[in-house]
C-alpha cells in the first residue's frame, strides 16, 4: 500500500493541511476531488474513485474530509483503514477532530503527518508510542526530543525500559453468538465471534507464545485432542505483533506484546449454535380487550454455569396498559417506550426452567392480530464458559532477565445479535 499525498480538506474541497510523500501527483490533482464534491450530492460520490490516472481515495469525519492520492493499485481497504487509523490518532491529541481543531494545532498534524508514512509506505501508527516524543506542546519546547526506540526499531508497538514490579497478563477469551431462532426452535442463522483480549504488564522485552485446541494443528500433527475438542476457526485475525510466519509453519501464537490492553485476536465460526436460553412465549388475547403472556425461559447450558444480567425483551402491543406481573424469579417491567416487558434475572444456572406471567389491558378496539411481529431479544453474560469450546492449551512467558511471571486466563460467553421470533397463530 503506498499513498502518495494525503491531504487534510474543508467541506467545500479546499486543502487545509497536506503532507506530499512522493512528489509525482501534482496538488492540482485535489481540484479533481473539490469538483466531485460539489457537483454531487454527498451520497453519490463513492469512496475510491479514479480519474486522469490518478486513484483517489477519502473519508469525512465532521466537517472534514482526508483525501489520500495514488498512482500505483494501490489495496482501497488498506487506504481506507491507514485514513481512519490518522483519525484516530488525532483524536488522542485534540479530543475532536473537526476543522477548528486542525487550524488550531496544525504543527503538530504536520509532525504526526511525517511520522506516520515513509515516502508513502504507513509507519508508525501506534498513539502511544507518537505521544512519548510527539506533544501538543512541542513547537513551543527549543530541545528536539529523541524519538523513542521503538519508531526505529523492529518492535514498534512496544518500548524499551518497561518496568512493573509485579509481572503479570491477563488473557480474556470472549465470545458473542449471534442467532437467530424461529418459533419452533429451528436456527436461522447462527454464529459466533470470538476475540482474544490481552492486558500486559510485563517487563522489558518478553516472547510470549500461545497454543490453542486448534483443529488444523492436531490435524497437521496427528495428536489427539484429548478429552476436549478441536475447534475449527475461520476468518482469523491478529495484533500486529504475531508472527504470522511462525503461526503458518506450526499454528504457533508467537509475540511480543505491546504494553497494556489489546486485542491479540479474532475469529468467527459458523456452526449450528443449539440457543443457550431458550424462550417460548405464549400469549393469549382476550376479545382484544385484554392480553396475557406465559413466559418460559429454559437455560439449556450445563448445570455448572451461570448465566448472569440476564436481560429478556418481550414485545407487547403498542396501545397496552395497567401491567401487571408475577414472576417466578427475577423483576418484570414495562417498557411502554419500547413496547416491550424488560424481565431482568440476576442469575440463571444451567439447566434450569423459569416463568413469567403477565397481563395488560388493550384499551383500543383493533382489527384482526394484535399480537407484536418483533422478536424476543435475549442479553447475558455466562462467565467460565465458551460455546464453541475453545481452550488456551498454555501461555508461556519468556524475557532474558528470567524473572517470574502469572499469566491468567478466563473464559465469557455473551450475547450477540440473539433473538427469538414469537409464534404467530
Amino acid at each position: 500500500m503506498v499513498a502518495s499525498a494525503v491531504y487534510v480538506l474543508d467541506l467545500k474541497g479546499k486543502i487545509i493541511i497536506s503532507r506530499n510523500y512522493r512528489g509525482d501527483i501534482p496538488i492540482s490533482a485535489v481540484d479533481v476531488f473539490a469538483r466531485a464534491i460539489m457537483d454531487e450530492e454527498e451520497t453519490i460520490v463513492r469512496p475510491c474513485f479514479n480519474s486522469g490516472g490518478v486513484n483517489y481515495v477519502f473519508i469525512k469525519h465532521n466537517n472534514v474530509y482526508l483525501l489520500a492520492l495514488t498512482k500505483r493499485n494501490s489495496n482501497a481497504v488498506m487506504l481506507i483503514s491507514f485514513l481512519y487509523s490518522i483519525v484516530g490518532i488525532l483524536k488522542e491529541y485534540f479530543r475532536e477532530v473537526d476543522e477548528e481543531s486542525i487550524r488550531d494545532n496544525f504543527v503538530v498534524v504536520y509532525e504526526l503527518l511525517d511520522e506516520v508514512a515513509d515516502f508513502g509506505h504507513p509507519q508508525v501508527t501506534d498513539v502511544r508510542i507518537l505521544q512519548e516524543y510527539i506533544t501538543t506542546e512541542s513547537h513551543k519546547v527549543a530541545a528536539v526530543p529523541k524519538p523513542p526506540p521503538a519508531v526505529t526499531g523492529a518492535v514498534s508497538w512496544r518500548s524499551e525500559g518497561i518496568k512493573y514490579r509485579k509481572n503479570e497478563v491477563f488473557l480474556d477469551v470472549v465470545e458473542s453468538v449471534n442467532l437467530l431462532v424461529s418459533s419452533n426452535g429451528t436456527p436461522i442463522r447462527s454464529e459466533i465471534l470470538g476475540s482474544l483480549q490481552m492486558r500486559s504488564y510485563l517487563s522489558g522485552m518478553p516472547e510470549l507464545k500461545l497454543g490453542l485446541n486448534d483443529k488444523v494443528l492436531f490435524e497437521a500433527t496427528g495428536r489427539n485432542a484429548g478429552k476436549g475438542k478441536a475447534v475449527d476457526m475461520e476468518d482469523v485475525k491478529f495484533h500486529q505483533c504475531v508472527r504470522l510466519a511462525r503461526f503458518e509453519n506450526d499454528r504457533t501464537i508467537s509475540f511480543i506484546p505491546p504494553d497494556g490492553s489489546f486485542e491479540l485476536m479474532s475469529y468467527r465460526l459458523s456452526t449450528q449454535v443449539r440457543p443457550l436460553i431458550w424462550i417460548e412465549a405464549v400469549v393469549e388475547p382476550y376479545q382484544n380487550s385484554r392480553i396475557e403472556y406465559l413466559i418460559k425461559a429454559r437455560s439449556q447450558f450445563k448445570p455448572r454455569s451461570t448465566a448472569h444480567n440476564v436481560k429478556i425483551c418481550i414485545p407487547v402491543p403498542a396501545d397496552a396498559d395497567t401491567p401487571k406481573f408475577k414472576s417466578t424469579v427475577g423483576n418484570a417491567v414495562y417498557a411502554p417506550e419500547k413496547d416491550c416487558i424488560i424481565w431482568t434475572i440476576r442469575q440463571f444456572p444451567g439447566q434450569r426452567e423459569l416463568l413469567l406471567r403477565a397481563h395488560f389491558g388493550l384499551p383500543s378496539v383493533t382489527q384482526g392480530n394484535v399480537r407484536p411481529k418483533a422478536p424476543i431479544s435475549v442479553s447475558f453474560d455466562i462467565p467460565y464458559f465458551t460455546v464453541s469450546g475453545i481452550q488456551v492449551r498454555y501461555l508461556k512467558i519468556m524475557e532474558k532477565s528470567g524473572y517470574a511471571a502469572l499469566p491468567w486466563v478466563r473464559y465469557i460467553t455473551k450475547n450477540g445479535d440473539y433473538q427469538i421470533r414469537v409464534a404467530s397463530q
